[in-house]
């Protein structure tokens, strides 16, 4: 397996080139380090449903890539505001006081923002074709420092253990 390096917005980027051709990103959490990115490029290159970015001692951005069908899944964060970009696809955002009362509904796209305030109960689910691409930041952090999981269902186990 070979690498290719990009400088992105200040940071290199590696990149496996596997044996067929396709690119799978290299990105890890880069802590309280100072920097500038690109988010729109790493966003789109993220193929791990979640994925630390950055994680610091007030926030932490968080890239998704969530398949066709997909969905973060219901939930509330007792303490914690989020702010969610979308980069690439198009999705279906429901939010609202009470679980089984989300009355807030909107359908958007790519460059869309969802501000969600802490004890809201939200899911966004992918109703394109494609991967929905976007970033997440959550303040304070939500997720351990480092946290990459592939998939939904490997989110889901280790949020429960």
């Amino acid at each position: 397996m070979s690498f290719i390096l990009y400088l992105v917005g200040g940071v290199t980027t590696r990149v496996n080139q596997n044996r067929n051709g396709g690119r799978n990103p290299i990105i890890r959490d880069y802590g309280a380090e100072a920097m500038a990115v690109n988010i729109d490029h790493l966003s789109k290159l993220n193929t791990n449903y979640r994925i630390a970015l950055w994680t610091g001692e007030h926030l932490q951005v968080t890239l998704m890539s969530i398949p066709p069908g997909g969905d973060i899944g219901l939930e509330m964060h007792e303490n914690v505001d989020q702010f969610i970009r979308i980069e690439e696809g198009c999705a279906l955002v429901k939010m609202g006081k009470f679980k089984n009362q989300l009355d807030y509904q909107k359908r958007i796209n790519k460059d869309f923002a969802i501000f969600i305030p802490a004890h809201t109960w939200h899911n966004i689910m992918n109703v394109g074709a494609k991967p929905l691409k976007i970033y997440s930041i959550y303040a304070p952090p939500q997720h351990p420092f480092g946290t990459v999981h592939q998939t939904k269902q490997i989110a889901q186990s280790k949020e429960n253990h």
